[in-house]
């Protein structure tokens, strides 16, 4: 009894995956990603895994009040760059701010490590 159950459970299980592996041809197949000309500009989105992990990890550091400000300062930027960066992720720094932004990033994380440690 528990034998057939098991059988008929394995056949529906073999069929889904069968279907599942035909979508997923199907789907690479549909969205393959768009080759990027040579030299031209990235923008946020699918193309940059890594500048949407730093943005992500950057965000929460941004809630406090002047957040923003300051770190607008410190890359020499407008405040609403950063909105374009971090909030509505429509845009990314060039190289250079790129570094200096890692390098903020880095620090803000070394205060925050502190923090803990003291209180």
């Amino acid at each position: 009894m528990h034998t057939s159950r098991l059988a008929g459970v394995m056949a529906i299980g073999e069929a889904v995956y069968t279907a599942a592996e035909a979508l997923d041809r199907i789907a690479r197949k549909k969205l393959k990603p768009v080759p990027i000309r040579r030299g031209a500009t990235l923008r946020p989105g699918v193309d940059t895994p890594l500048w949407r992990a730093l943005a992500t990890a950057i965000l929460p550091l941004l809630r406090r009040r002047g957040a923003k400000a300051r770190l607008a300062r410190e890359l020499g930027l407008h405040r609403s760059r950063i909105t374009e960066y971090f909030v509505n992720q429509a845009a990314m720094p060039d190289a250079e701010r790129t570094l200096q932004l890692l390098d903020w990033y880095r620090r803000q994380r070394i205060q925050v490590a502190a923090k803990r440690t003291k209180g």
